[in-house]
């Protein structure tokens, strides 16, 4: 009776969120025995999250939406029947159990999490939306708790796992997400990335939660394996998240404490941990993909990390990487990934013989404007001199004239000497 009646109103929780965004009611229904405990659905949060609001990847849906990209999310699974993420789920495999079955379900929301910050579509009346919307998602389950009973952290059997990396590599993944951490190297996880790496794909891996006191940088793998970006978190401030784990094997970081996501049916939740901010990563390394597909694997990582947007811990931070993951960047700057070439040889232009001539003809007829100008002003003084001399010769005739003589001083007369008695 208590669970019929759980789901009873799992059901209506289900329908009056559905209702509330305008599309038709979820239908995903785990296989029967498949969850033991499976999460209920949530009322959607209409709010634009922050997450949205700080990577702003609506700016680069022009130039890129991740079409023809898919994205495998080795996860719990993804529920393929919720709103956002109808039609962007292929049908995939669960490992997790025996039975040859797709994971387009999820008991716990968490492999779902992830797909929607990937991929979600747009609905009316909600802010959340996916990085990449156009983006496919490969589900690939290969556990169905993310916590075991007590609360802890449950260990994944790294087989599934290594099986599970191996068959999304195959299946043709150009991105696959690993929101998952461990501290131990497991032989069969390390060979399976390396293969996913050798095809190709691009390898996207949570930092991992729960940081070592001390300052001692603890391993964190698949993080830490060749070839994988390894991701962690930061808050609405920008901080690293309390927990987010540090070491070499942080490439880059996205938001992760309260970050809005998609849960399992419908609804979303607001969730914390480098393992949903990985899946901003991923996102945007689809849509780099989609725009640049000449790119190799190494190449759009060494894209995204080249575009990061500073942060707190300066370049090459063993805490923050080299930045804050930038979408708009990842996809526009026109980087040279070939590095500097060699200069061309100067070669200098053939003279221009139509300019020269054009120079001498000009030069030319400078010249001869300022003799014209000489001669024309020589005539003016010339015209100025007759005007004077013209009226004076006609008054006289024409005849030489004589000055007037000088005046003629008187002859002084000297008296006689004469003698003079003292």
């Amino acid at each position: 009776m208590k669970a019929r009646l759980a789901a009873v109103v799992l059901a209506v929780t289900a329908l009056t969120a559905v209702q509330l965004i305008g599309v038709a009611p979820a239908r995903a229904v785990p296989p029967a025995g498949a969850c033991h405990d499976p999460d209920p659905g949530r009322a959607p949060v209409r709010e634009l999250p922050w997450a949205q609001k700080l990577l702003d990847p609506q700016r680069v849906w022009p130039f890129s939406r991740g079409a023809g990209v898919l994205v495998a999310v080795v996860d719990s699974g993804v529920d393929a029947d919720h709103p956002q993420l109808r039609g962007r789920v292929r049908a995939g495999k669960d490992f997790f159990t025996t039975r040859n079955r797709p994971a387009t379900f999820d008991c716990v929301s968490h492999g779902t999490a992830v797909a929607g910050i990937v991929a979600a579509a747009q609905v009316p009346g909600v802010g959340f939306h996916g990085v990449a919307p156009d983006a496919a998602i490969l589900p690939v389950r290969i556990s169905d708790r993310d916590v075991d009973d007590r609360g802890e952290t449950l260990r994944i059997d790294p087989q599934i796992l290594a099986n599970g990396i191996r068959y999304a590599a195959d299946a043709g993944a150009k991105v696959l997400n690993l929101s998952l951490a461990g501290y131990d190297d497991y032989p069969a996880v390390r060979a399976a990335v390396a293969y996913a790496v050798a095809k190709d794909v691009l390898v996207v891996a949570a930092a991992g939660n729960g940081q070592q006191s001390g300052g001692a940088e603890w391993p964190s793998f698949p993080a830490a394996y060749d070839g994988v970006l390894g991701v962690g978190a930061i808050d609405i401030d920008g901080a690293l998240m309390s927990g987010s784990r540090t070491g070499q094997y942080v490439d880059i970081v996205a938001p992760g404490v309260k970050v809005l996501a998609p849960t399992r049916v419908t609804g979303h939740a607001y969730v914390d941990g480098t393992s949903f901010a990985a899946p901003f990563v991923a996102g945007t390394a689809a849509l780099v993909r989609a725009a640049w597909p000449a790119l190799t694997a190494a190449q759009v990582a060494q894209r995204l990390i080249a575009t990061a947007n500073p942060a707190r811990g300066g370049l090459h931070s063993t805490r923050y990487g080299a930045g804050l993951v930038d979408p708009y960047r990842a996809v526009t700057d026109g980087l040279d990934l070939r590095g500097p070439g060699e200069l061309p040889a100067f070669v200098p232009d053939p003279p221009d013989e139509a300019r020269i001539a054009e120079a001498a003809r000009q030069h030319r007829v400078a010249t001869v404007a300022k003799w014209l100008t000489g001669a024309a002003v020589g005539g003016v003084g010339l015209a100025f001199v007759a005007a004077l001399v013209l009226p004076r010769g006609r008054r006289r005739r024409w005849q030489a004239g004589w000055a007037a003589p000088s005046p003629v001083e008187p002859e002084i007369v000297e008296p006689p000497e004469q003698t003079f008695l003292i």
